[in-house]
């Protein structure tokens, strides 16, 4: 059977209009009512560790996995308590060297500003028993540097989070769904089990583990849309 990875970045109250890449962020009230959706629908959310098994065929069963990318604080104030309260575990996708940062990345295409989970909140993150998972070191794209120099970013930030966390790091996100065979392959020797990209679909056995598939949830996704994203089969 396939499986819905769900991708998300912010948690928060959308900016104004005119602001670029507005659709990246879910209120969250709306959050808590997808989440609502997936419970009533008998679709339970996990994080992408533990969604590999039914990803593979070793296990069966309704789930979604739920993964946020770049690690926000407002997904810690905002997405957190409400998947406490569903019962649900998530992945957060982090970018290791603006842990207590900031979203540099994004700034000079005029987003604004927005604060990255501190140690201190990454580390409840993990105890509640969700997952860290990498960002590469700098939110860069892959394709565009040296090999050495990927080899850093994918390598260096599982190693600083595994010293962080005190276990093992299992999971990456390719920034930007950027990536060529060679970053999968760095991926694998770096010592991940799978890797997320922003090709749409819904993960399968057949599907390269390091390059699985997720499906967008954006701002203006009404009840119909996210139901379908999540649909399973």
């Amino acid at each position: 059977m396939a499986v819905p990875i769900l991708a998300y970045h912010q948690i928060a109250v959308p900016p104004s209009r005119k602001a670029p890449f507005r659709s990246m962020v879910v209120h969250p009230e709306a959050f808590h009512r997808q989440m609502e959706w997936l419970k009533r629908l008998g679709i339970k959310g996990v994080s992408l560790r533990e969604a590999m098994p039914y990803i593979r065929g070793e296990k069966t069963g309704k789930v979604a996995a739920i993964t946020f990318d770049d690690s926000y604080a407002n997904v810690y104030e905002n997405a957190l308590p409400v998947l406490q309260e569903f019962g649900f575990t998530a992945t957060n996708f982090v970018v290791a060297n603006q842990i207590g940062g900031s979203n540099v990345w994004d700034v000079p295409l005029g987003v604004a500003q927005a604060p990255c989970m501190s140690v201190e909140q990454l580390k409840r993150w993990h105890s509640l028993g969700h997952e860290v998972g990498s960002h590469t070191l700098d939110h860069v794209r892959l394709p565009q540097l040296p090999m050495e120099e990927a080899r850093r970013q994918i390598t260096h930030s599982r190693e600083l989070l595994e010293d962080l966390l005190d276990e093992g790091i299992s999971s990456f996100c390719f920034p930007y769904g950027d990536e060529t065979p060679l970053d999968r392959v760095l991926a694998y020797e770096a010592g991940y089990s799978a890797a997320t990209t922003t090709r749409r679909g819904r993960a399968r056995s057949s599907d390269d583990p390091f390059g699985l598939p997720r499906a967008t949830i954006r701002r203006n996704d009404s009840w119909l849309h996210f139901v379908r994203k999540c649909a399973l089969g």
